[in-house]
């Protein structure tokens, strides 16, 4: 079992001022280390519309590499533009992951668009940007991960990675629509897709992770890390109904691989928990692992999946 200590809530969304896009919600952080600081990317909202309809930007905080808790700077403006009438990212782009490549920053996110009888849809594009990460370009108007016959709604959650000179995406796609309450909630699943260049993908259609508290458990966020010798992945889970509150809510669980294809999931290595009390004392989500100056980080969301920002716990020990 690995053991992390929480060292708290780094950011806190509704104690920004001067951004009115950027409000409640900082969601899925991604890190790139930047000489003597960390900068985290996020995903936020502004207020909803009168119609009580929400859109989510992307944004990034840069934090002191030697205090982690020392914020240096919040982003001006959200780091990708929505997309145009009719686009897949017309309504948002959530979550972001990023990687360097050359003199390139690239950040692969999900494009929100809405829809009529379920809330939404979700497909994965790319953007590049070239002034260190703060501002992205996208590769193009349309994405670049979408549906096809055996993934056909909800592609989201991308986590892009490079090992052995071949890129690697770990995403989500769904499988079904539950009516619960009257209302539709999505089941995803965890999968992974493999390229020569970062641009063009071949699926392996196949879901990674087994299910564990139900059939239609839905996992997000899959988070994989190279140590030791094998391929360790942070993933979180959730039931598909009632998934708001505490306990039926996200929590995050653990899987390790040889081979990148085959994984064994032991959530109860995962080595962290809700706490008692406090601002992820409902659920725990979304982790994404680091590393920085000979530590292991992991960084996570709280209640309501990040309404009220994101924290960090280090590891006591090696991944093993």
């Amino acid at each position: 079992m690995f053991k992390w200590k929480k060292l708290g809530r780094v950011f806190t969304p509704q104690e920004v001022t001067g951004r009115s896009w950027l409000k409640e919600f900082a969601q899925a952080p991604a890190t790139l280390v930047i000489d003597d600081f960390v900068r985290i990317y996020f995903s936020c909202r502004p207020p909803a519309d009168e119609n009580g309809q929400y859109v989510s930007y992307s944004a990034y905080v840069n934090l002191e590499r030697t205090d982690l808790f020392k914020i240096q700077h919040i982003s001006e403006q959200p780091i990708i533009s929505l997309g145009g009438m009719g686009e897949f990212d017309e309504f948002g782009t959530y979550p972001v992951s990023v990687i360097c490549h050359g003199e390139e920053v690239r950040a692969y996110y999900g494009g929100w668009t809405r829809c009529e009888s379920v809330p939404f849809n979700v497909a994965i594009g790319i953007a590049i940007s070239r002034d260190g990460g703060e501002t992205f370009t996208k590769l193009g108007k349309g994405p670049v991960l979408s549906y096809s016959p055996d993934e056909p709604f909800v592609l989201s959650g991308p986590k892009i990675r490079r090992f052995n000179d071949t890129w690697y995406l770990w995403y989500i796609a769904g499988r079904k629509w539950k009516m619960v309450d009257g209302k539709a909630e999505p089941v995803y699943k965890i999968r992974m897709a493999s390229s020569s260049d970062g641009i063009h993908w071949t699926k392996m259609n196949k879901d990674l992770i087994p299910s564990r508290i139900e059939d239609d458990e839905a996992q997000a966020s899959p988070d994989v890390f190279y140590a030791n010798g094998k391929y360790h992945m942070f993933f979180c889970y959730r039931y598909s109904s009632h998934y708001r509150g505490k306990e039926n809510g996200y929590r995050i669980g653990y899987a390790s691989s040889t081979n990148l294809v085959d994984w064994v999931r032991d959530d109860a290595k995962a080595g962290i928990d809700v706490s008692k009390e406090g601002w992820d004392s409902e659920m725990i989500s979304y982790p994404h692992v680091f590393e920085l100056d000979g530590k292991t980080f992991l960084a996570y969301l709280g209640n309501q999946v990040g309404r009220y920002g994101f924290g960090l716990a280090v590891l006591d020990g090696k991944l093993k």
